[in-house]
């Protein structure tokens, strides 16, 4: 598995980012974004189903945050609108163990790939 995070940056407290990652490897695995912070807990932020492109967010970016995908491109985004400082964090993409016809699991994943930074200043 190959995937390739890109697009994080510096933006100010209220604006948008959007990330990708390419699978490279062409797996057709399901893929979340997940992120961590400098002592904190890993989250998931997002995931979306391969089979009939269900997504599923954490609480804490619903509303805010959308993730799609482009099979074509073996490319998944992450829209992230309406950035908060607390958003901070290194963002990754990986492939899920568990997904379906109707969800997607982003209690674990099988691999990850190199991370994107995105830093929200208040």
């Amino acid at each position: 598995v190959q995937l390739q995070a890109s697009g994080g940056g510096l933006v100010q407290d209220g604006g948008s980012l959007r990330l990708s990652c390419v699978d490279s490897a062409s797996t057709g695995y399901s893929i979340g974004w997940f992120r961590q912070a400098p002592g904190k807990e890993r989250e998931g932020v997002a995931c979306i189903s391969n089979v009939d492109g269900t997504a599923d967010y954490a609480d804490s970016v619903k509303g805010r945050f959308t993730i799609s995908r482009d099979q074509a491109k073996n490319t998944v985004y992450l829209q992230m609108n309406s950035l908060k400082p607390e958003d901070t964090a290194n963002y990754y993409c990986a492939t899920l163990m568990r997904w379906g016809s109707g969800y997607c699991d982003m209690s674990e994943y099988d691999a990850r790939g190199q991370g994107t930074q995105v830093t929200v200043s208040s």
